[in-house]
């Protein structure tokens, strides 16, 4: 479940990336009751892009943001109150290493869904089914 973490700079100190990371994932397991779940929490992984200043826009315009982004199962963000519950905490742990100084409404977060069939585990693709079986027995 890929987390896409892109920060215009400055925006969190630098060095504060993993703690983001880190702490975003840990919302995202406790929210999908996967915490210390061990075939999810590994495959729960990250990318961390720091773009410079004057390079990210809002409306054609400079903005200082950060956007979360994960890429999931179709099974995975489907209940109303996950959606809202993790959005809610991964921005509140951007705003808060910002040290209240982002904007909350410049920090965006998007879930992509994949095709059924699609998401690898292990080296293999797997159906949402074996991808459901997989994860039960961790």
């Amino acid at each position: 479940m890929p987390l896409s973490l892109y920060l215009t700079e400055g925006v969190i100190p630098s060095g504060t990336e993993k703690q983001a990371v880190k702490q975003i994932t840990d919302v995202f397991l406790k929210w999908h009751s996967l915490t210390g779940n061990k075939v999810m929490t590994p495959n729960v992984t990250s990318m961390v892009q720091v773009i410079p200043k004057g390079a990210t826009f809002s409306g054609g315009e400079d903005v200082s943001a950060a956007w979360i982004e994960f890429k999931t199962p179709a099974f995975a963000f489907i209940d109303r109150e996950v959606q809202i519950g993790v959005a809610k905490e991964a921005t509140d742990i951007i705003y808060d290493l910002s040290g209240g100084k982002q904007p909350r409404e410049n920090i965006y977060f998007n879930v992509v869904h994949t095709v059924d069939g699609t998401w690898n585990l292990d080296g293999q693709a797997m159906t949402n089914e074996q991808l459901g079986t997989a994860i039960s027995k961790g």
